[in-house]
């Protein structure tokens, strides 16, 4: 499967939004015990690009490494020479999806209203990341789904366990789930099992809503 596929197929994107990204290794391969094998590293830190090029260089296709919070084109295509697999933005930057088309590489735009989400996907959105989630909830992504079926929504922020079945449910094609499942306390600790359980609770979860 290609990148697109894969990501629609596990149905969760893991956010990594830490300080210290030095166990990136090791956190990744507790996600992918669990099941998740798309992880985002926020560009907040500055040490995302050097978090991407170990876990490709120690995990190669294993992982889909993605790049989190990507402002504009010069940011993206640094992650992508770094080794992204795909990009995922906060907001509707136009250039950065052309420049991703150019590589070929995925994109996650984010998004809010029905006018962005929209435009976003008309731009050339791969998928769009509707954010912030928590703000309007699952129902909200199935009122947008009705009159748009064809865009691929991925909600993200205050994505938990708990709620990513009703996302999926109301129409979303993958969740991503940020602190409540890598949180800086468990990774301080290397407490890989509990990043592990949780993995694959958040994948349990998609597939039973999947399933009805």
């Amino acid at each position: 499967m290609n990148a697109i596929e894969r990501i629609e197929s596990t149905g969760v994107i893991a956010i990594v939004r830490l300080d210290d990204y030095s166990r990136a290794v090791d956190l990744v391969r507790a996600l992918i015990d669990g099941g998740i094998d798309a992880v985002e590293f926020t560009y907040t830190n500055r040490q995302a690009g050097s978090a991407i090029e170990a876990i490709k260089s120690a995990l190669g296709d294993d992982v889909l490494a993605g790049a989190g919070t990507v402002l504009d084109p010069e940011t993206c295509r640094s992650a992508v020479l770094q080794g992204a697999d795909f990009i995922v933005t906060p907001t509707l930057n136009v250039s950065t999806i052309r420049l991703c088309q150019r590589y070929s590489v995925p994109t996650v735009i984010g998004a809010f209203t029905p006018t962005e989400i929209l435009s976003a996907w008309e731009s050339g959105a791969t998928f769009v990341k509707v954010f912030p989630a928590s703000a309007v909830g699952p129902r909200y992504l199935k009122d947008v789904s009705g009159p748009l079926p064809q865009v691929k929504l991925i909600p993200t922020g205050g994505v938990s366990t708990e709620n990513a079945g009703e996302y999926i449910r109301a129409g979303a094609r993958a969740v991503a789930l940020g602190g409540n499942l890598v949180d800086a306390a468990t990774v301080a600790n290397a407490d890989w099992s509990t990043i592990a359980a949780r993995s694959r609770a958040a994948v349990e979860a998609v597939r039973l809503a999947r399933a009805g």
